[in-house]
């Protein structure tokens, strides 16, 4: 007799061509989802995962030893707790916000300015690879003090610790790859940490340097760990955002038309962006002892991973889940970029993301210049949509035709 639902794997083709598409049936049928291939349970219910990312005693980030720590050089900030915890944090938010947050601003604007220029007399841009990637590596550079001539090296470096970091099953030659990525960016990072300690300024490798924690500062390796925990943070999701942000719109054409008349309602389609399709997907955690979820047990020190596009599509936690509506009304914009958002695009708890309100002011500022100066904007002739990745996920590409501005401002035809 054939069984009513065949073996499903969270690893297969057909889930990674289409996530969404297998989010409910997880959520009714296997709320805990285990994968024997990799020895981890999944989590798609918005209770349970809310449940996992609030209690940090209950569930640790202990996985992050072998998950994170060997590319990023050293411990980072969601394996830390307690007072340590606080200091570090507060240390890396000091360069999120504030007046550090208004000069960045500025700073976003004219990169974004500078990026986008040379598409605008020819009326198409792949807003993936030609703009999107390039900058989220120059804004994390920059916020960090680095060099954004090293950008095109910085991110091939980067991209290596990101694979590692979010892949789920890594061939011993992409793991050599990524290890080797991790050495380089630590060897290119150690005379500028050398530099920033003996004449600081005021960027944030500068305030890791001279930080103390206890009385002590930090060593070489934490403000290692903590840049590179920055710039994979920073880049990692900003160009998955900004061009989601765009497909929807295009794709709901009286919601462009009303953002483009009311920029107020700018805060409220990104927050609806990362809720319908949040960049991150997976945050993991470890069971401290064994824990029940709808009914199944997960053992004491078992991997477990939360699956936030299932959990921010949870009927149980908002209305017309599979809808993109930025006029919903459990959406909360105002709340959407901080610890008590419904959606669970930053996490939330303890180790919430700590640049959440940088994104939004990010991702706003650019959406701002970007809007106006993409009149008319639409998918290019024969272009197809594609996403891919399991842990962090975005368009592959999203190539967009608009009306053509001429170098002195003016739009052709």
């Amino acid at each position: 007799m054939p069984l009513a639902n065949p073996p499903f794997s969270v690893l297969s083709d057909e889930f990674a061509a289409a996530p969404h598409h297998f989010y409910a049936r997880l959520r009714e049928q296997a709320p805990v989802h285990y994968e024997p291939a990799i020895d981890s349970y999944f989590l798609s219910r918005h209770q349970d995962v809310k449940r996992v990312l609030t209690d940090h005693g209950a569930f640790t980030t202990e996985m992050l030893q072998v998950r994170a720590e060997p590319v990023m050089r050293g411990r980072v900030l969601a394996q830390m707790t307690g007072a340590e915890h606080t200091a570090k944090r507060k240390i890396v938010v000091r360069g999120f916000t504030g007046s550090a947050l208004q000069d960045q601003m500025r700073a976003i604007h004219t990169n974004a300015a500078e990026l986008m220029a040379p598409f605008l007399p020819r009326g198409r841009v792949d807003l993936v690879n030609d703009f999107g990637k390039p900058f989220a590596v120059h804004v994390a550079l920059d916020v960090l003090g680095l060099d954004r001539a090293d950008w095109q090296q910085v991110a091939d470096w980067h991209a290596g610790v990101a694979e590692f970091v979010t892949s789920l099953t890594l061939t011993p030659e992409r793991r050599r790859h990524c290890l080797d990525c991790a050495e380089r960016l630590e060897a290119h990072l150690a005379p500028v940490i050398r530099q920033r300690r003996s004449r600081p300024g005021e960027d944030l490798i500068s305030k890791l340097c001279t930080a103390e924690f206890d009385g002590v500062t930090m060593s070489d390796r934490d403000v290692t760990a903590l840049i590179i925990n920055v710039l994979v943070a920073a880049a990692e999701p900003a160009d998955k955002t900004i061009a989601l942000l765009f497909k929807h719109l295009i794709d709901h054409p009286g919601q462009m038309a009303q953002v483009c008349r009311d920029p107020d309602l700018l805060a409220a389609a990104i927050a609806e962006t990362l809720r319908f399709t949040p960049p991150v997907q997976l945050i993991p955690r470890q069971t401290q002892e064994s824990a029940v979820f709808a009914g199944t047990t997960v053992p004491a020190g078992a991997t477990v991973f939360c699956m936030i596009g299932a959990a921010n599509r949870d009927p149980a936690a908002f209305a017309d889940p599979d809808a993109f509506d930025i006029h919903r009304a459990d959406l909360g914009t105002a709340r959407s970029f901080t610890a008590a958002a419904q959606h669970l695009a930053f996490g939330t708890g303890l180790h919430q993301c700590v640049g959440a309100a940088f994104a939004r002011a990010e991702i706003e500022t650019v959406a701002a210049l970007l809007l106006p100066l993409l009149d008319g904007v639409r998918y290019s002739p024969g272009f197809r949509y594609r996403e891919t990745g399991l842990y962090t996920r975005g368009p592959v590409s999203l190539s967009l035709d608009f009306t053509p501005v001429h170098p002195s401002g003016t739009r052709r035809g």
